[in-house]
């Protein structure tokens, strides 16, 4: 890999002084016959050598000197946009993020490419090009604890934003246009089920136990539910009963983990939530996305389908993510019953990967009761996103001036030497523009 200084001093050689035009008419008085390629080089400015390339057909009129490019100008403008409007909608890119969706959009054009030629070289090139459009700024570095990330400027921005999305979609009184999702997750020890504290996206079990299983719920701000998807760890349960006793029209999928992932949500996305979501248009989607990657695929597909994707602030699910205020812990209080009352002498320590799913089926069921409805939408009350009231958690909130920072070197502006988000290159707030 180039180092910094190598690529600054390759950028100090010495630029062509002569322009395109200049080498079309010089080429046109070659082609008609009127000088020769000396005399049109000498007297329009143009290299002798790049001229005669182009009168053989070596090279092409109007072509770019220089290496090719890796992605053409109308993709990387489409990246670009992508960056702003993931920024616009709380989702921030990162370095590493930015240069794996510029990766997919390489790979689309070479199919048979098994790897990205997409590295630091072209990372530098692209800032360069685009120092006008974004601007790299570093991360935000504080104390891990919940409560004492949950900083006033992030709700603050994160209720402005959604404040103004609502108004220009006139969502205010349309809950059932309004969705968040969120996923919890189930460890299933030899002897007994344990249920663990809701997973954030990208969350990873702790390690030793024999199996851990996901449930990504959504709902909506009515109290409609979109079918759960149950990710199992390793490989799915053997036979098909875990798919004929779970939840009516439920998705299935595993990973390694056994916890939601880029892919999975992207499979969850478009296969699923379009799927059964409602049909009217626009369709607000609030959750938790900064340790899962959302893909190209699933953003557009978003914008195509009219789905607004608003990403909740960090470390704030606790007071604004409305499943995990209220429904989960009636989930959990649902399962532990029927283990506890439902089971056999010869299983009564535990459910195995199998049983997993008929048993939440019963729990699940809850949701569809009146009872789960009414714990929803006061879920969504409970953390201010509907009816919206920023009011609600605001004694909540730790102003960053009280903020303790992480002992040790401070994050540099540079993302070479740490982790930075790419943010539009504005003078003030960003202007919103949901689609």
């Amino acid at each position: 890999m180039p180092s910094r200084n190598h690529l600054e001093k390759i950028g100090r050689k010495k630029k062509k002084k002569w322009t395109e035009e200049a080498m079309e008419r010089a080429l046109i008085e070659v082609k008609s016959g009127r000088c020769t390629v000396r005399q049109a080089a000498k007297d329009f400015g143009v290299p002798k050598s790049s001229l005669g390339d182009r009168v053989s057909g070596r090279v092409r009129p109007g072509s770019r000197s220089g290496p090719a490019q890796l992605i053409t100008s109308a993709d990387e403008e489409l990246l670009v946009e992508f960056s702003l409007y993931m920024s616009k909608h709380g989702f921030p890119l990162t370095k590493q993020q930015l240069v794996s969706f510029a990766s997919s959009i390489y790979k689309r054009q070479h199919r048979r490419v098994a790897f990205s030629k997409l590295g630091q070289t072209w990372w530098l090139n692209f800032r360069k090009r685009q120092e006008k459009n974004i601007s790299i700024q570093p991360s935000d570095n504080v104390v891990r604890g919940r409560t004492a990330c949950v900083r006033k400027e992030a709700v603050d921005q994160f209720f402005h934003l959604m404040s103004a999305i609502m108004d220009a979609h006139g969502l205010r009184e349309k809950p059932y246009q309004i969705f968040t999702c969120h996923d919890m997750g189930f460890q299933l020890g030899r002897k007994r089920a344990i249920l663990t504290k809701h997973c954030s996206l990208g969350y990873k079990p702790t390690s030793g136990l024999r199996d851990h299983i996901s449930i990504l719920a959504c709902f909506s701000a009515a109290g409609d539910d979109i079918p759960p998807f149950i990710i199992y760890s390793k490989a799915y349960p053997g036979g098909v009963c875990y798919k004929t006793q779970g939840p009516p029209k439920a998705l299935y999928g595993w990973s390694d983990s056994g916890c939601i992932n880029s892919d999975l949500f992207k499979k969850w996305f478009l296969k699923h939530f379009l799927r059964h979501a409602p049909k009217e248009r626009p369709l607000l989607l609030i959750f938790d996305g900064h340790k899962s990657p959302v893909s190209l695929e699933v953003v557009e597909a978003a914008r195509n389908q009219g789905v607004i994707l608003l990403c909740l602030p960090p470390h704030c699910s606790h007071i604004l993510q409305p499943l995990d205020v209220g429904l989960f812990a009636l989930l959990k209080l649902r399962f532990t019953a029927l283990v506890s009352d439902g089971c056999t002498a010869e299983t009564l320590f535990g459910v195995s990967k199998k049983e997993f799913s008929g048993v939440f089926k019963e729990t699940y069921q809850v949701a569809k009761e009146q009872e789960g409805v009414g714990v929803v939408k006061e879920g969504f009350r409970k953390c201010g996103l509907y009816p919206l009231n920023y009011f609600t958690n605001k004694e909540t909130l730790v102003a960053s001036h009280n903020m303790v920072p992480i002992a040790g070197p401070s994050l540099s502006l540079s993302p070479l030497k740490g982790r930075a988000v790419v943010t539009p290159n504005t003078g003030g707030p960003s202007e919103l523009n949901a689609s």
